[in-house]
């Protein structure tokens, strides 16, 4: 498989995407490119940030300059399933109900604070994340094609809230940080213009039928052998190191793969290199990992980094 001209035209388009978002988040290209990854290996995302720092202005960009139907939710103590999914109603004057659909029915979707909803909402919300579909009195309703779930929480308030299990953690491909801008992105921040007027300003640049395109060409990536045995030594060394109370899934390893392959079509190759793996596999861990003793999440991100650095990486191949 070779992009063709057409697909090579698109990525580029995501590039200039990127930079556009940037200009309206500033100094966070990496995180528009890791949220780009997981939105083409057909992953979900979890933020996990303090507030103010962009999270929403990022994912309102990406679903502008993409044409795609965003929603936001607000998660809160009393919200219930049909909420979010929808609900049936009566028709008049007839013995039969018609489904209306909630805020899930949209190809963006930014699921707000998620920790702070009941565990039953979160289920519902995680299952349509799982299967792309919802059940609502026997009848099953398909979300719409494409379907990304971008979910924030804060990882400083705990109180009044309902901390995700490991097993719906794992519904999310990534997780990432914006944290704080540094001082000089600060400062070209403030002198900037109005974030939100320019948000009203920009023009989709790619449509989701293109970026459909892009997202097929993901798993016929080409990856050599050696490869595939760095991903499983890697988690396999996150299941015996002593530091560690529960490593790495084969499911981890699988999504490890699919956004590294993502990530080797954002950069325009059709074949996978130790560089596509290192890019990703950080955001992969974050929230999969539990070590056995508390730390931080920036404390965590740095024994993540410091546990991949000591297995060794495969030799670089430039092509097949």
């Amino acid at each position: 498989m070779v992009l063709s001209e057409k697909h090579q035209h698109s990525v580029q388009q995501l590039h200039q995407l990127i930079d556009t978002v940037d200009h309206i988040v500033i100094g966070k290209k990496d995180i528009t490119t890791l949220t780009l990854t997981a939105m083409l290996a057909g992953g979900h995302v979890l933020f996990e940030d303090i507030p103010g720092v962009g999270k929403t202005l990022l994912v309102k960009s990406i679903a502008k300059i993409l044409g795609a139907d965003f929603s936001r939710i607000q998660f809160t103590p009393d919200l219930v399933p049909s909420d979010i999914i929808g609900y049936s109603i009566p028709v008049s004057g007839e013995a039969e109900f018609t489904f209306r659909k909630g805020p899930l029915f949209a190809s963006l979707v930014l699921a707000d604070e998620i920790n702070r909803t009941s565990p039953r909402t979160q289920a519902a919300m995680l299952e349509a994340m799982s299967e792309h579909q919802v059940t609502m009195d026997g009848k099953t309703y398909p979300l719409p094609e494409p379907f990304f779930v971008l979910a924030t929480q804060n990882p400083i308030e705990h109180e009044g809230t309902y901390p995700l299990p490991e097993a719906q953690l794992d519904r999310f491909l990534l997780q990432l940080s914006l944290g704080y801008p540094t001082h000089e992105q600060e400062i070209q921040m403030l002198a900037s213009p109005n974030q939100s007027e320019m948000l009203n300003t920009i023009q989709p640049l790619l449509s989701l039928k293109e970026f459909q395109e892009l997202k097929q060409l993901v798993p016929t990536v080409h990856v050599q052998p050696e490869l595939l045995a760095y991903i499983v030594k890697l988690g396999d060394y996150t299941r015996t190191n002593s530091k560690i109370r529960l490593g790495i899934s084969p499911r981890g390893n699988q999504y490890c793969l699919a956004a590294a392959k993502a990530y080797a079509v954002l950069n325009l190759r059709d074949y996978l290199i130790p560089d596509d793996i290192l890019a990703v596999i950080a955001s992969v861990y974050q929230h999969r990992l539990l070590f056995k003793e508390y730390l931080t999440p920036k404390q965590k991100a740095v024994a993540i980094q410091s546990l991949i650095k000591e297995v060794p990486v495969p030799l670089k191949r430039n092509k097949r």
